[in-house]
């Protein structure tokens, strides 16, 4: 099963999905994809793990994520974040059509699991148009992978101000894009 969760920032998406993790009952993997390109990010990274439950397992993977999934031993996962993950492509120079078949890629993996897949994404379609380029092209690259993985999700959630709102269930009508 895929779950996709996704809300702006500090809006309670990483402790729901922790939480939704945690409720599986399994072991859980912890796949994170921040990288400490500063001291306010290592910092960042210090609290996450300090957070995270002591018996969970945490692979530190910034851009291979499809084989870190693939590679998982526990029966419930979490990518932590997907928003990260299309980052580091950016700053790699990564074309959009790559980075769009590394998403594609990381579905085909997420739906063989036979488990729980968590998947956390900013939502960064909201605001105002960013005056650069690059933010820019971020944003669309963002949304359009975040499409993709609500699409493929058999269960989808946005967080806003720490809320949960049901985008898509097990049971509801599949999400569709016209």
């Amino acid at each position: 099963m895929i779950l996709y969760v996704t809300g702006g920032a500090r809006s309670g998406k990483s402790s729901f999905a922790e939480a939704r993790a945690i409720a599986s009952g399994e072991a859980v993997t912890y796949l994170a994809t921040a990288q400490p390109f500063d001291a306010e990010m290592t910092e960042r990274i210090r609290r996450h793990r300090a957070d995270r439950p002591a018996q969970w397992t945490t692979v530190e993977e910034p851009m291979d994520v499809q084989r870190a999934l693939q590679s998982a031993s526990t029966p419930t996962l979490l990518l932590d974040c997907l928003s990260l993950w299309v980052s580091n492509m950016l700053l790699l120079d990564w074309t959009d059509q790559a980075i769009l078949a590394a998403a594609d890629e990381l579905l085909s993996v997420a739906r063989a699991h036979s488990g729980l897949i968590v998947l956390v994404s900013n939502e960064v379609g909201l605001g105002i148009v960013p005056d650069n380029a690059l933010a820019r092209r971020y944003r669309d690259v963002l949304g359009w992978v975040n499409q993709r993985c609500a699409a493929a999700s058999d269960e989808a959630v946005v967080l806003v101000s720490g809320l949960p709102l049901q985008l898509k269930t097990i049971q509801g009508v599949p999400c569709t894009l016209s």
